[in-house]
């Protein structure tokens, strides 16, 4: 039998043991609106936006891709000082501590200043620059209304689907969008 045949004579039970669960629903986005608010009464929060946004407003475009190729060269390194400026944050402890109050819902948090680059994060993410990605391109440069959701996704390394939904963060103080966020939640919590 050739390798084709057997896949094809394994794909139906491929499907039973990881079921597909349905595209984001409703649920998921006001399961999103509610953290929201949360997130925006968080001055650590709110901080490392502003923060991020005046160290990055005046940058061009390719000062903030070779910021996210000296991230991606930080992954996995013995010292990594781009990475660990994020990550170490008060306000990336808290995006922690909330995706571990939600009871494996939240799969991982990013927040991303008004440039797309990583505010605060639940995790290292495979880059700092969110800005060319539908994640961002679809939320903040939208207004307060920003909403993209992504594809139900299978990830191995969890042993979950997952889909990230993300929207506009308006900074609560001057009612203005300052940011972006991106949740990953586990799908079949859905």
């Amino acid at each position: 039998m050739s390798r084709l045949a057997r896949l094809l004579a394994i794909a139906p039970l491929l499907a039973l043991a990881h079921p597909q669960p349905a595209a984001a629903n409703p649920a998921m986005i006001d399961y999103v609106r509610g953290q929201i608010t949360a997130m925006r009464q968080s001055p650590e929060i709110m901080e490392a936006i502003r923060d991020a946004n005046a160290r990055h407003a005046a940058l061009p475009e390719t000062q903030l891709v070779a910021m996210d190729a000296q991230w991606r060269g930080e992954i996995g390194a013995s010292e990594a000082p781009t990475i660990s400026a994020i990550v170490e944050s008060t306000a990336s402890q808290r995006l922690r501590a909330m995706a571990q109050d939600s009871g494996g819902v939240v799969t991982e948090i990013i927040v991303m200043d008004n440039r797309g680059m990583n505010a605060a994060t639940s995790a290292v993410t495979s880059d700092y620059w969110q800005g060319d990605e539908a994640k961002f391109i679809e939320t903040f440069p939208r207004g307060p209304a920003g909403l993209h959701v992504g594809e139900v996704e299978y990830d191995e390394s969890t042993n979950s689907y997952q889909v990230q939904v993300s929207t506009t963060l308006v900074d609560p103080v001057t009612g203005q969008p300052a940011g972006a966020v991106t949740f990953g939640l586990d799908a079949t919590a859905f």
